[in-house]
């Protein structure tokens, strides 16, 4: 009794699976169809992932041609991409999609892009764009326009992963680094000039103050100090109160990705040297004018008289 059952409600689910629910160019869409296509598709993505894997551990590991990083990633996703292509290919095929049904899915896809998709669209080429000319790797440093400054750790195919120096992940869509302004801080060099501005008293010995602060700046770890890249103080400006100068120094690469913090170093080892040496870092100061009456004033610490009621003014 149970087998007859069982016999007839498989019968009943193999025929509800496959009963068409609607006709697409000359396929009848059923359950079975649908279900095997999502297991075509799951199948492509994870050998995708799985092949991407593989085939970066074998470059990293010696078994293929050297290459860097950077270019490791970027022909391993470019091969991920291409079997998701291939697997969408063989998923229509599965559905038994011809030349006629193909053109008429892309006359749809491309009203869909004209009216609504185009920044995903323009999203998608810009990342094959990026991949391909290689002018943006993984581990750069950058800066946008958009202001975001950070380590690309991830390039996809619509976006770009940027992580900041306070460990934030910015998801930047591609095309901004396409249509808009880039500044690649490790394109081609790792190595990286900065200028740290500092100033000192009017009357200070200029000379004092480029050894001091010079031997300052060999002291942080990561300074290059080679021929025709040795620290550097350079006069600036006279400013309002005081003698503007710059610190020009080349730094490494692990200097040159964290701006904020290497010249938080940078200016700590400045002040000490300064101090040490006895030069001053001046301050804003204003001047006290009487124009009239009669003002007392107590160096001592001790409490002041009360002012004169005649009328006083200060200037700056």
């Amino acid at each position: 009794m149970m087998d007859t059952v069982d016999t007839a409600f498989l019968s009943q689910l193999l025929d509800w699976s496959t009963r068409p629910w609607f006709r697409l160019g000359n396929t009848d869409m059923t359950l079975l169809r649908v279900v095997g296509l999502i297991v075509i598709l799951v199948f492509f993505w994870w050998f995708a992932s799985v092949l991407e894997r593989t085939l970066r551990r074998m470059a990293r590991a010696g078994n293929m041609v050297k290459l860097s990083d950077s270019a490791i990633f970027a022909l391993t996703r470019i091969v991920r991409y291409l079997v998701w292509i291939l697997g969408s290919i063989v998923g229509l095929a599965y559905l038994g999609f011809d030349l006629a049904s193909l053109a008429l899915v892309g006359g749809a896809m491309g009203v869909g892009i004209g009216f609504g998709l185009q920044n995903i669209f323009s999203n998608l080429v810009s990342g094959i764009l990026i991949l391909v000319e290689k002018t943006l790797k993984v581990g750069d440093f950058v800066d946008l326009q958009s202001g975001v400054v950070g380590k690309v750790t991830e390039i996809g195919l619509r976006y770009t992963r940027v992580t900041t120096n306070d460990n934030v992940d910015v998801i930047v869509p591609n095309s901004e680094f396409i249509n808009g302004r880039v500044t690649n801080w490790t394109l081609d060099d790792h190595l990286r000039r900065i200028h740290v501005p500092f100033g000192v008293a009017y009357g200070s010995d200029k000379e004092q103050v480029r050894t001091a602060v010079t031997a300052a700046a060999r002291k942080v770890s990561g300074t290059i100090d080679l021929p025709g890249r040795e620290p550097e103080v350079w006069l600036v400006n006279f400013g309002d109160s005081s003698l503007d100068f710059e610190l020009v120094v080349w730094v490494a690469h692990e200097l040159a990705i964290s701006p904020g913090r290497t010249h938080a170093r940078y200016l700590w080892e400045i002040e000490t040297a300064l101090g040490v040496a006895g030069i001053e870092i001046p301050f804003p100061q204003r001047d006290l004018h009487v124009r009239s009456g009669r003002l007392t004033v107590d160096l001592s610490g001790g409490t002041l008289p009360a002012a004169s009621p005649d009328k006083a003014s200060s200037a700056p």
